[in-house]
């Protein structure tokens, strides 16, 4: 029968299970075009955010 050499600390328990809780991001609808979209981001069919049209960043 195959026994564990050491013990399992604590922490590295707890971190192996550390993905049991994940979930899927909450989505709400944008005001202005009625699209899907996460919440406290730019609209990504529409590009406005809080009402404002908002430029994308240019990197060269």
């Amino acid at each position: 029968m195959a026994v564990p050499k050491r013990k399992t600390s604590k922490s590295r328990r707890d971190k192996r299970r550390a993905t049991h809780g994940l979930e899927a991001p909450r989505v709400n609808t944008c005001p202005q075009c009625g699209s899907p979209k996460r919440a406290h981001r730019i609209c990504p069919t529409c590009g406005t955010y809080k009402g404002r049209e908002v430029e994308p960043l240019r990197i060269p």
